[in-house]
């Protein structure tokens, strides 16, 4: 309030220069028809209120609170109501449509615009809005889009005080500086981020896609192998049909089926004790490791190159999860695990780590398996009565040739549709930042200088 009437007091003059960033405070130099105001200079900055959830009710004015603000947009998936005879006495906290929203609290910085389909609403406590001061002077979505910048919400970040959660001060926001450029350049930089963006989102999709479907081509590849298809080809050349394959169980393949180690890991030692998260993609995750000195565990436990583990407790989404060892670091294994002592002479490790990880394979597990309140259980007489089709020595090995060189092509593909999406995040940011530098080629030097439009603000107020 003392502000605003300091401000009143100004001449026209005055009130501009002092809506003007010094040259000393501007972060960077912008075009000549450009200038650097502030916040608050163009927006006028509401806070919301403390409404209690007590008064909620099941319809009505939908109260708007930090966690629906996301990202660029507003998601309210349980939304929460006012009764709608409270209007009158929350009006300085209802919003309107198209009121750009900013949460102070936890994520701070996040931004998103509020649109017609959220009406009635109202802001709740440690939600900013910003609203526009004249839409004659300033577009909405160019401060929008200001504010997805990762140097702004870095400084937001920088801004805030709190240990256990971050709150960031309306009163900071209102003096950061923002690069104001005429009004129709303020429109082409939009038009030009929106379009840039919209090829961007569209080759993100399609490496997403990528990423997405990786898990299902993996499975289509696998039945295929487990069916006979892989290896066609092989064995019409070696003369050989698919009378050879034979369904065998896991305990027929397997001389024994035994436990991990019970006893409590250390912290550090010379011999590694995987656990059940060392068990990922079938294959072993040496990170995060426990370790064991025990020398009498370290003989009865010890693992030996080509052995498979089976994740015999966990999750219900995760347990039945296998792993083969390869021998890279000396290890035993623990409790929550089994080792599959499979019979050299009927199966290749290789082959029943496979089989554990199709479909089929996880199907059974989720059939048999025990739920706990936290955890599911697969014992070793239920694993061991899982079957599946068994081809000869040389034939399996031919599959898990062929299925190791099609899941490289496709890890290949996905890490590379993981780059493609990295990049694309680059991209954005790279965007934002030369887009309120006058770097993305629409300024036009000719236009009336901004400081005109500021001009235009204190006409409205």
């Amino acid at each position: 309030m003392a502000r605003a009437k300091k401000e009143a007091a100004l001449t026209p003059e005055e009130r501009l220069q002092a809506a003007l960033v010094p040259d000393w405070e501007w972060p960077y130099k912008l075009p000549e028809n450009w200038c650097w105001t502030r916040i608050t200079v163009i927006t006028d900055i509401l806070n919301g209120f403390a409404f209690k959830s007590q008064h909620y009710s099941s319809a009505g004015i939908r109260i708007i609170r930090i966690t629906n603000v996301q990202d660029g947009f507003i998601q309210d998936k349980k939304p929460v109501y006012y009764p709608l005879e409270s209007q009158k006495e929350i009006t300085p906290f209802m919003l309107k449509d198209d009121d750009f929203l900013m949460s102070l609290t936890g994520n701070v910085g996040r931004v998103a615009i509020i649109d017609a389909s959220f009406l009635p609403a109202a802001l709740n406590q440690r939600v900013a809005c910003l609203r526009i001061k004249s839409e004659d002077s300033v577009r909405k979505e160019y401060i929008f889009y200001f504010c997805l910048q990762k140097q702004f919400v870095s400084d937001c970040i920088k801004s805030a005080k709190g240990s256990a959660q971050l709150n960031m001060s309306t009163e900071w926001l209102k003096e950061y500086p923002i690069p104001l450029p005429p009004l129709a350049e303020q429109q082409r930089i939009v038009d030009r981020i929106e379009s840039l963006f919209a090829n961007l989102d569209e080759a993100k999709e399609k490496a997403q896609t990528v990423v997405d479907s990786f898990e299902t081509r993996k499975a289509a590849i696998l039945h295929k192998a487990f069916t006979g298809e892989l290896t066609a080809k092989w064995r019409e050349e070696h003369g050989v049909g698919m009378e050879s394959w034979e369904k065998k169980s896991v305990g027929e393949l397997c001389i024994s089926l035994k436990y991990g180690t019970a006893k409590k890991s250390d912290a550090s030692g010379n011999v590694v004790v995987l656990r059940m998260g060392n068990l990922q993609q079938g294959e072993i995750d040496w990170s995060d490791l426990a370790y064991s000195n025990d020398p009498d565990d370290i003989e009865k436990y010890k693992l030996f190159p080509g052995d498979v583990l089976f994740n015999r407790t966990n999750s219900a989404a995760l347990v039945g999860k296998t792993a083969i060892y390869r021998g890279e670091h000396p290890a035993i294994y623990a409790g929550y695990l089994i080792k599959l002592d499979y019979d050299h002479d009927k199966i290749i490790g290789d082959y029943l780590n496979y089989a554990l990880n199709t479909l089929d394979a996880k199907k059974y597990c989720n059939s048999v398996k025990t739920d706990g309140v936290n955890q599911s259980n697969i014992n070793a007489k239920k694993i061991g009565a899982y079957s599946f089709n068994v081809p000869s020595i040389p034939e399996q090995e031919k599959i898990v040739s062929v299925i190791q060189k099609l899941l490289s092509k496709e890890q290949q593909a996905k890490e590379a549709a993981e780059a493609v999406l990295d990049q694309i995040d680059l991209m954005k940011k790279s965007i934002l930042a030369r887009a309120f530098r006058g770097e993305l080629g629409t300024n036009d030097p000719n236009e009336e200088s901004a400081v005109e439009l500021l001009k235009k603000v204190f006409q409205k107020e």
